[in-house]
């Protein structure tokens, strides 16, 4: 390992959240029994609010695909809002 302080561990629940964002439906056949879904629901949270701020930082520089950059935070902002708002 050359890079130790960049090894990161999460809970499992972390993990199947970041697969239900990244593949939608086909999450389906991977969902697992026995999550908690209150860790489910807050780390739910953190990731819809971590991928509004990352593309945000994005267009803090130059960019090139602004309206690209800008959709993928106004959608992921919704998704944050709706999990509060639910």
């Amino acid at each position: 390992m050359i890079d130790i302080e960049g090894l990161m561990y999460f809970d499992v629940e972390w993990e199947h959240v970041f697969l239900r964002i990244r593949l939608h439906d086909a999450y389906r056949p991977l969902a697992a029994d026995g999550l908690d879904e209150d860790r489910l629901a807050l780390y739910m949270l953190a990731q819809r609010l971590s991928l509004t701020a990352g593309p945000l930082r994005l267009l803090d520089g130059d960019f090139p695909d602004r309206a690209l950059m800008a959709g993928i935070a106004e959608y992921n902002l919704k998704q944050a809002l709706e999990l509060v708002h639910a």
